[in-house]
């Protein structure tokens, strides 16, 4: 057996094991809270629904950090009506 190919310096593959999509996604939202992260993929796993879920960790960088609600809901600054407001 061969050893798994390393990730470069900085980063870690991370792989996660879960009965249900919804668990392994909420694990995947806390790493990401902390780290930086590429997209994760998914794949079933065994027959019961479970899932496997991959995605690369940059510990290097830190990720975009969390807006609160209310500025991220602020407007742009263009005032015009949209077409769906009355």
């Amino acid at each position: 057996m061969t050893s798994p190919e390393l990730p470069s310096a900085g980063r870690a593959d991370v792989r996660v094991i879960a009965a249900s999509p919804e668990t392994a996604r909420q694990v995947a939202d806390v790493l990401r809270r902390h780290f930086a992260a590429t997209e994760q993929r998914s794949y079933p796993v065994g027959g019961d629904g479970g899932t496997r879920l991959h995605l690369t960790i940059d510990t290097t960088h830190q990720p975009e950090p969390e807006r609160p609600w209310l500025v991220s809901s602020r407007s742009s600054g263009d005032a015009r009506p949209q077409t769906d407001e009355v």
